[in-house]
């Protein structure tokens, strides 16, 4: 049973992969797509969406990372993926699930679903290029404007070569709302012949079980539940085993924000300072009444000072907290 980081684009990007698999229970990540279009690339475009290329292409804590490439041109596609095999990519993953307008006016990510030869044709033509001890994956959506052709996207990736195969259980035009169609991944893991990883609206320990029950999937990919709930993957991991877990409190999580914060504050320009740490409250007030609390604090600052002033305030509260339930018990 694997854990999986659902790339996120501007979201899980390798501060957020260094952080999330340091706390543990995710097995595997995919990067950011590479978009490719008529090009092959050099080496600095995926180093910058993959720094753990100079690792291994592991993660600080050892997660095996994935370049995911975005694009339609089969030439150029198979070409970048065979650089990013040299490189030392862990596997290539291709992106068949992307529903922004601007991806899919340039004919990339999910529009791709609209014919299932196309899904064929590039995933053959990366799976010929790239070396055989390297993996070729693809992430789908159930289809496009609607998700009647689920099954023969997902049978053309698994005959074009990949090796495994992701499924977001909505199609392009469902978005991001609920609900996600679960059933539709349980009828592709019975009828292709690789591994198939079920993804979407996995929010907590309870929708994970509902998932595996409906899908019968022993692998699971976690986006936007895992940013909302940061261990998430470590309370899947402890039910499997059979163990106890308490789930991590607010004063924890603040912690790891903050030094999401302080890491990725010096990373971009100084206007831009605590975007980052906004951008991640944002999921998890989700789960923490106190991040919207926070959110609601900072949304507005710039200064540093002001940011640690709020962050000493919320490390405060949680200090007293603790110190309360010492003297009840």
């Amino acid at each position: 049973m694997r854990l999986f980081l659902a790339p996120m684009e501007g979201v899980v990007d390798h501060h957020m992969r260094d952080l999330l698999t340091g706390l543990g229970g995710v097995d595997i990540c995919v990067t950011e797509f590479v978009r490719v279009t008529d090009a092959v690339l050099p080496e600095r475009v995926f180093k910058k969406l993959c720094p753990e290329l100079a690792n291994g292409c592991q993660t600080p804590a050892g997660t095996p990372v994935r370049i995911q490439l975005l694009g339609s041109n089969l030439d150029k596609l198979a070409r970048n993926g065979a650089k990013a095999a040299r490189m030392g990519a862990s596997a290539v993953d291709l992106n068949f699930g992307c529903p922004a307008k601007t991806v899919n006016s340039s004919d990339g990510g999910a529009t791709l679903l609209k014919d299932p030869q196309r899904v064929y044709d590039v995933v053959k033509a990366v799976r010929d290029a790239v070396p055989q001890h390297v993996p070729v994956t693809a992430k789908i959506r159930l289809g496009f404007a609607d998700r009647s052709a689920y099954l023969g996207n997902a049978t053309a990736a698994w005959q074009g070569g990949a090796s495994e195969l992701a499924v977001h259980a909505r199609s392009k035009a469902d978005g991001y709302k609920p609900p996600a169609y679960w059933d539709y991944i349980g009828r592709i893991r019975q009828a292709v012949e690789i591994p198939v990883i079920a993804n979407g609206e996995i929010w907590s320990l309870e929708d994970y079980q509902r998932c595996k029950q409906q899908t019968g999937c022993s692998d699971f990919m976690l986006g936007r539940g895992l940013l909302a709930r940061p261990d998430l993957a470590l309370q899947i991991k402890h039910f499997e085993a059979g163990t106890a877990y308490t789930p991590l409190p607010w004063g924890d999580v603040c912690q790891l924000l903050y030094g999401f914060y302080r890491e990725t504050g010096a990373a971009y320009p100084e206007k831009f300072l605590g975007n980052r740490a906004k951008q991640w409250l944002m999921y998890l007030q989700r789960t923490y009444p106190q991040a919207k609390e926070l959110f609601e604090e900072i949304k507005r600052f710039r200064e540093h000072e002001d940011f640690q002033a709020a962050f000493d305030r919320q490390f405060d509260n949680s200090r007293d907290i603790e110190q309360i339930g010492d003297t009840i018990i």
